[in-house]
Formats: structure tokens, sequence, C-alpha cells
């Protein structure tokens, strides 16, 4: 396939393996690559000293020797509240990563670091008014977070959210983020103007994948209205896996939580606190034997029947495409 997103980061196929925190490793994104998709993964992975740098080394390496258009990239939280950002921002430029996908914060700095040395910035939006600040600092495209996706899911649907975008940045490519985990998803977005798709949740449900075979097993069994918004993990509405224990610690801040998140004076601090705390509770949830459990997954679980290697996936969600293109146009006449 041909569009603006396979032509940006020279891949065979238009789809990102959606970056995904304590999830996405170095076995899925060297799988994506190898499959001719653009693999993705957080930095905030990867925090103590030396790991990032020797995975970029690694990834470099197989991206060398791939016989199919593959890439990676990596995703930076850019807002002020990450302590890790300046850090890892220059260790990636240092490695020239191929492409970025910024969140929560402005990508100016990113997208000038990396524009130095050729590389390109996609950058989340859930908006048109965020997506007009990201287009005027020179971002290469925007990753469209819609209802439905797992982690900071945005408020409006990708059917409108995707067009508009599409609109009134014409020259601008519009990934889809949100609800998609097969072909006929991907065919629909193509259809609405998107050049690609971004794709998490399905690629949970992946044997390269590190977290417990409870987690994998909750996103087979879960259905879409098994998926809730909480503000517990980060401040920041955020979707996950209705388990017992997310009912139990609830989905909404207190009102003392939302006094200190609002305050001038106390909101970069309690947030770091909250950010820090929440990212202990998932790193605990993704182990085995851990009963506390806060799973993060998008709507898409409802499409999810199996766990299958990376390579399985993308080459059934190539053949889906395929078909349901095939399909459409038996219904045109």
């Amino acid at each position: 396939m041909k569009t603006k997103l396979t032509e940006l980061l020279n891949i065979d196929f238009p789809l990102i393996m959606a970056p995904m925190f304590l999830v996405s490793n170095e076995a899925m994104v060297t799988a994506g690559m190898k499959s001719g998709i653009a693999g993705s993964f957080p930095s905030l992975n990867y925090r103590k000293d030396s790991e990032l740098e020797e995975l970029l080394d690694k990834l470099n390496i197989e991206k060398s020797k791939l016989t199919v258009k593959g890439t990676y990239g990596i995703n930076l939280i850019v807002q002020k509240t990450n302590p890790l950002f300046e850090k890892h921002l220059k260790i990636c430029v240092a490695k020239k990563v191929p492409f970025y996908i910024t969140s929560l914060g402005s990508p100016k700095e990113v997208i000038e670091q990396a524009h130095s040395y050729g590389a390109k910035v996609f950058c989340d939006v859930t908006n048109l008014a965020h997506a007009q600040k990201c287009f005027e600092l020179g971002c290469d495209g925007f990753i469209a977070v819609g209802q439905g996706a797992g982690g900071h899911a945005g408020p409006n649907p990708l059917q409108i959210l995707v067009p508009s975008l599409q609109h009134k940045f014409p020259n601008t490519p519009v990934i889809a983020a949100g609800g998609v985990a097969n072909g006929a998803g991907i065919l629909s977005m193509l259809a609405l103007g998107a050049a690609g798709v971004s794709m998490g949740t399905r690629f949970i449900a992946c044997t390269e994948a590190s977290v417990s075979d409870d987690y994998k097993k909750a996103i087979v069994d879960s259905k879409m209205h098994d998926i809730v918004l909480t503000e517990k993990i980060s401040g920041t509405p955020c979707t996950i896996i209705n388990t017992p224990f997310a009912k139990k610690i609830g989905y909404k801040q207190n009102w003392m939580e939302r006094s200190l998140s609002n305050n001038s004076r106390t909101k970069k601090y309690f947030k770091m606190w909250v950010q820090l705390s929440g990212m202990k509770k998932l790193e605990k949830s993704v182990k085995p034997g851990n009963y506390n459990t806060l799973w993060c997954a998008g709507q898409s679980v409802e499409l999810i029947e199996d766990i299958l290697p990376c390579k399985v996936i993308v080459e059934r969600i190539e053949k889906e495409t395929q078909q349901a293109y095939t399909d459409l146009q038996t219904m045109i006449q």
C-alpha cells in the first residue's frame, strides 16, 4: 500500500504499532519492523541508566539488516512533569531515532532536534486547537487520538476527528488511533482521509509482549463495555479494564486531589506524584500473580479473540484490509 505515512516512514503497510507503557518491548518493535510496519515504544519503559542507549543500538542494528521496508520510533512524554524528558531526548537524537511521537505537552523541542537530522515527528492530538499549535511548530503529522483508544483516549469520535483534521490541514498526514483492531477498521480510516493507523490494544495480546498471561487473557475476554475511564493513574482520564481493583479504588479524584491538581503552586509537583504513584501501580499490575490489577486497554478488546505472534497479527490485518476493500468494491456498481 502507498499512503503519505508509508512514504514518510518508508514502510510497506500504513500501520504503527502504538507505544504502550510497560507493554511495548524490544521483541515487539523488532517483529513490527520485520513485518513491514512501524514499531514504537515509550521512552519511559526504559528508565534505568544505559537501558535506552543499549536498546536503540540494538534496534538500529536490526533496522540496518531489514529485507523489507520497516522502521521504529519512540514516544516521548513532553509534559514538564516528565523528569526524564530532556535526558531521553538527548539520547534519542544521538542515536538518530527515525521518528517520534509526542504526547501531553508542547513538541517544540522535539521537532527542532529531530528535524536537525531528518527524523519525523508525529504529535498526539485530540482536537483541532491542539493540532493547530503542533502544525505551527512544524510537525510532520498528527496522531488523531479518538474515542475508544487505550490509555489517554480523546473525547471525539474518529469519524469526525480524522476528516476534520484532514480538511483543515490537507498537507499534513493524519494517523487514526482508537478502536481499530482489524483490516476493515484500517480501510475505514483510510476512507475518512487518514494516512494510516496507530494500533495498540491488539498488540497487547501478542506472544512477544512480556506482560502477564492474565493481562493478555483479560484483553481477549473483555468486551467494549468493560473499558472505563479513570483519573487515578495519571490525573488525566485514562482507559482501563474494569477489574475488581479498579472498582475498589474508584475512577475519580477526590475534592482534595482535584484542588491540588488545579492550584498553581502545587499542581506541577502533585501531578508528578500522581503519575509516579500510578506508574508504580501499573508496573505491579503487569507482573504475574498480582491481584491489584490496573490494565490499560481500548474498546477494541471487543474485536480481539486470540493471542498471536506480532508477525501473524500483521499478516492477518493486511489480508483483512485487502478483503474489506474487495468486499466494498462488490457493493459499488
